[in-house]
């Protein structure tokens, strides 16, 4: 565990809040919760999404951010380098989301395609099951 992390658990605990209240009050995932307390920066999400968790965390706590910030930029660049991972700047961090971003509704749109031509098929047949009674019906009453 890193240290910055367990000054975090410290404080929390010392206050009596419950890592389960704390996510709910900031609305953060609790597994981001637990990432930021064990010192895994690298499973947190990157750039202002990073410092936005922290932020709700000292925040709903008390803290005062500008104690805590520049030292947990500290140890994200420390845990980095120890891990041996290129440390991303902010501002490529927001090109990755936004390119991530657009893989994932590429992803979408080519299964909402899929699901188009099913339901146009679908429609097809229902109509040529329909003219299919349609006819049959009509054979059967010039019959009579």
């Amino acid at each position: 565990m890193g240290a910055f992390g367990d000054e975090l658990r410290l404080e929390r605990e010392t206050r009596g809040v419950s890592l389960g209240a704390l996510s709910t009050q900031t609305k953060v995932n609790s597994r981001h919760l637990e990432a930021l307390e064990a010192g895994h920066f690298h499973e947190l999400p990157g750039g202002v999404f990073r410092k936005g968790i922290l932020r709700a965390y000292v925040n709903a706590l008390g803290l005062e951010e500008s104690d805590w910030l520049p030292r947990f930029e500290a140890s994200v660049a420390d845990n980095a380098r120890m891990l041996g991972l290129k440390a991303q700047p902010e501002e490529n961090a927001w090109v990755t989301f936004a390119s991530n971003v657009k893989k994932s509704r590429m992803r979408q749109q080519r299964s909402t395609t899929g699901r188009w031509l099913g339901a146009l098929a679908l429609a097809i047949l229902l109509a040529l099951a329909g003219w299919m009674v349609w006819i049959f019906e009509i054979r059967r009453m010039a019959n009579r």
